[in-house]
């Protein structure tokens, strides 16, 4: 009777070992998805400073600047599209956060653009409501550039845990899948060229 107790006492201690592991394998899984999920919602909430920044900037530099009518478009028209992208927390896979990057991107490059065309009026240089609007648009590239560390970071940690063996196996059968990273945009290894 006490050898078929050992067998039993020996299943019994893997069987809940294994449930333990597997449980704290899927809580583990879960805090890190949504700590992703906050930090994308910090991303998110940055690059909307950013969009609702914008009309305000555009509306400055058109009293000043009527006859660039074709940058002022750009800018609109990039973050109309930037602004219709939207990416729910719960499918961050590399292909949504390329595409969300992507029309960002080409936001970014519109208000360069612009910022560039004001250089030409120095009257508008010195308004106080453009330089609150720069300084304000400035501000919120920095956020977005920490909130996107801030989720990059967070992304790495979990697909971190999540291709660590025996994590894999677990996440497997959870369902869990890696989520996708901030890229630098194209070309941005490039030094710009400056001229004077």
């Amino acid at each position: 009777m006490k050898k078929a107790l050992i067998p039993i006492l020996i299943i019994a201690v893997i069987g809940i070992f294994m449930y333990t592991k597997a449980v704290g394998v899927y809580n583990m899984f879960v805090q890190n998805e949504e700590t992703i999920n906050g930090q994308w919602a910090e991303v998110q909430t940055q690059y909307q400073r950013r969009a609702d920044l914008i009309p305000n900037l555009v509306n400055t530099v058109k009293g000043y600047a009527e006859f660039e009518q074709e940058t002022l478009t750009g800018v609109i028209e990039a973050r109309a599209k930037a602004t219709s992208i939207n990416i729910n927390a719960n499918d961050l896979s590399p292909d949504k956060i390329a595409q969300f990057q992507e029309a960002q991107d080409q936001l970014s490059g519109a208000l360069s653009r612009l910022l560039v065309t004001v250089e030409k009026y120095p009257d508008l240089k010195a308004n106080q409501n453009f330089l609150e609007l720069q300084a304000q648009l400035e501000g919120t590239e920095n956020r977005i550039a920490v909130a996107r560390r801030n989720f990059n970071q967070s992304v790495q940690a979990y697909n971190s845990d999540l291709r660590k063996f025996p994590n894999n196996l677990f996440a497997g059968w959870y369902g869990f899948e890696t989520k996708g990273y901030f890229e630098a945009a194209a070309g941005s290894e490039n030094a710009p060229t400056v001229q004077f």
